[in-house]
């Protein structure tokens, strides 16, 4: 355990040499792989999964949407530069937690308060003034496609990503569970926007945010405003 933990401090410490232009290029970089990789794996499933779609058709996919897509790897980005501006300035602790059990379970709470910010962000996006200003370009994929996950208002996915540094800013997570959690939320927010399900129809029993979860929202936008879990949409009556 001592070996990945100073080999992991290896890592750190050379991340923390990195110049601004290098942090620049690499949060860049980073950001394009896992836009490629979303949709990857969007296309993946969609072409081996034999469930049948949810929705007759796929939205089309636009010119707009790809400029819009490109637009979220730059403001994920700025927010991966802000989070290491806070890091450097010691804002952001990042915690030295190495067992497994305490990664789990920092992963879990990161997933549950995660959850429930962007339960209460994404129904606020949804009152009318904040709607017609940022979320409604969202809402004009009432079915879904690769890009879908992408096309967002640029305040919308600041907002989401302040909402992580600030939750980062309150705990010293490890930079391992930061890292799965992301992984996790990537890949979800990518299986959500499918339009095939992909969980078993049983995993609604659990509470689980499935893919035909968030195709409901995408067809009746005052239900199920969560996003890993159905939980809070239970508790507060949003839930279909």
């Amino acid at each position: 355990m001592n070996y990945y933990a100073s080999d992991l401090s290896g890592y750190l410490h050379l991340f923390w040499q990195f110049s601004w232009p290098q942090w620049l290029v690499f949060s860049l970089i980073i950001n394009i792989f896992l836009y490629l990789f979303s949709i990857g794996l969007y296309l993946f499933i969609d072409k081996t999964c034999r469930k049948k779609t949810l929705q007759e058709k796929d939205h089309p996919v636009t010119k707009s949407d790809f400029r819009l897509s490109f637009l979220t790897i730059i403001c994920n980005s700025l927010v991966m530069l802000i989070g290491v501006f806070l890091w450097k300035n010691g804002w952001i602790q990042l915690g030295s937690g190495q067992l497994v059990i305490t990664i789990f379970l920092e992963v879990i709470v990161l997933l549950l308060l995660m959850d429930l910010l962007m339960y209460f962000f994404h129904y606020a996006a949804h009152l009318p003034f904040v709607y017609k200003f940022l979320h409604g370009k969202h809402h004009e994929h009432v079915s879904t496609n690769y890009l879908s996950l992408f096309v967002l208002h640029p305040l919308e996915t600041m907002g989401f990503g302040l909402m992580m540094l600030v939750l980062l800013m309150s705990y010293d997570f490890s930079v391992i569970s930061i890292s799965i959690y992301l992984l996790i939320n990537l890949i979800w927010g990518t299986i959500g926007h499918l339009n095939r399900e992909f969980f078993p129809a049983s995993f609604d029993r659990f509470f689980v945010g499935t893919t035909r979860f968030h195709n409901l929202h995408h067809q009746d936008e005052t239900k199920n405003f969560g996003f890993y879990t159905s939980l809070w949409d239970r508790l507060f009556g949003t839930y279909k």
